[in-house]
């Protein structure tokens, strides 16, 4: 592995991680702005600092950590959910024009990616030009998450957990053409990247929310509690496991 390469296997863990970070996200942004009535605008300008500070960590360092790695995950998850809140609710923007805006944002990321780095790998990006192409595409795909969840959740008629049922069924899709199809695994991740951001902007309101709006009425505090433990449980398996193998090749 190139020294410059500090990406994760993608594997069955790593998508695991991603939904509960993804999930954490929408819970502890709905916190911060919601819940402790910081408001959306605020609340954005402290999650992009958060994302700035561990993105700099995150290129600045010479190999993979798993803990830099989720932090800046949770950083792009929690920053998009109160950055689409904004666009959606504060702006006037609503779900639906949010949620174009974002997706062309990140269309038009990955093909200036694509035409200037050649490929969009997501498991072997060895220049810092990449892997700023790689976050910038994480951070669209996790606000346009928020947006499409809500979306869903909303003003489709699904509710919340029709959203979820029904992103869910995405993600089984994709499952399936990336096991029996010949599509490109990249584009395949991409999907399932940004699938996995609404099931988990979806699920995160179903936790959330009180029993007569279909949620479980957990609250913010008590899933984001919940989802942290959960996610810090994960890292410290991933660093076992990465141990491990140092250990039987050294």
């Amino acid at each position: 592995m190139n020294s410059l390469n500090k990406l994760p296997a993608i594997t069955l863990s790593f998508w695991i991680m991603k939904i509960c970070a993804t999930t954490l996200g929408e819970t502890a942004g709905d916190l911060l702005s919601m819940t402790l009535n910081i408001g959306y605008a605020v609340s954005s300008m402290l999650l992009l600092c958060f994302f700035f500070v561990s993105l700099f960590i995150q290129l600045s360092s010479k190999k993979f950590h798993p803990i830099i790695y989720w932090a800046v995950i949770l950083a792009t998850s929690t920053a998009g959910t109160t950055i689409s809140d904004f666009m959606d609710r504060t702006l006037g923007l609503g779900y639906a024009t949010g949620s174009l805006i974002l997706v062309s944002l990140l269309a038009i990321t990955l093909v200036i990616w694509k035409i200037s780095e050649k490929t969009l790998a997501v498991t072997n990006i060895t220049s810092t030009r990449g892997e700023l192409f790689y976050w910038t595409a994480i951070l669209f795909s996790n606000t346009l998450g928020t947006a499409l969840g809500d979306f869903l959740a909303d003003d489709s008629g699904l509710g919340f957990s029709g959203g979820a049922i029904l992103i869910g069924s995405l993600l089984i899709l994709t499952i399936l053409a990336y096991k029996f199809t010949k599509i490109s695994h990249i584009i395949l991740f991409w999907i399932a990247f940004v699938l996995t951001r609404p099931f988990g902007a979806t699920f995160g309101d179903l936790l959330t929310k009180p029993l007569e709006k279909g949620g479980l009425n957990f609250g913010t505090i008590g899933s984001s509690a919940i989802l942290f433990v959960i996610l810090v449980l994960l890292i410290v398996v991933s660093m076992v496991r990465i141990k491990r193998k140092k250990i039987q090749i050294s």
